[in-house]
């Protein structure tokens, strides 16, 4: 499977599902296990590469903004909703997170930036085509610690600063 493979299923299943992230995991599985299990392996690996280039300071600041705070789940969420948005929303999001501010449409905190049920998509596709759990796909883990400086998640004026659009259109108040 190649990129353009990869995001094309990731868009047909979020446009089927109407923004709903847990309806867009749904569908995922169901499309993943029409195909065979090498082919789900090379989805995950697709998957958790782009999962792990998501682990940045600066993007873990634009979810701070999006939540009005952003624990580690929530990020790890976030970062797998962040790939179902698709290939646009996902590069420019990772290359200038507070191009968020213009990429994302509406962003109600209840409803939007909880992928975590994307995250086990392919595994779950796996495991019902061949009742096995998905062996290691060979890459390497994410870091121990997000790429780029360490700032202060907590501090609304530093995040003020760092995400000045993303601020305006989404931050507390």
């Amino acid at each position: 499977m190649d990129e353009t493979e990869f995001w094309e299923i990731i868009d047909s299943t979020r446009e089927g599902a109407d923004g709903d992230p847990e309806e867009h995991a749904d569908l995922l599985v169901e499309r993943l296990t029409q195909l065979d299990p090498d082919a789900v392996l090379d989805f995950a690996r697709h998957f958790e590469a782009r999962y792990n280039r998501a682990y940045t300071w600066e993007l873990w600041g634009a979810a701070a903004v999006l939540f009005d705070g952003a624990g580690d789940d929530a990020f790890d969420y976030f970062r797998c909703w962040l790939i179902g948005q698709g290939r646009e929303v996902f590069e420019g999001g990772v290359h200038d997170p507070d191009a968020l501010a213009e990429l994302l449409g509406a962003f109600d905190e209840e409803l939007d930036g909880d992928g975590e049920e994307l995250g086990f998509a392919a595994d779950e596709a796996y495991e019902r085509l061949t009742g096995a759990e998905a062996p290691d796909l060979g890459i390497p883990p994410q870091a121990a610690e997000p790429e780029g400086t360490p700032f202060d998640l907590a501090d609304d004026g530093v995040l003020a600063a760092r995400f000045p659009r993303l601020w305006a259109r989404f931050g507390p108040g």
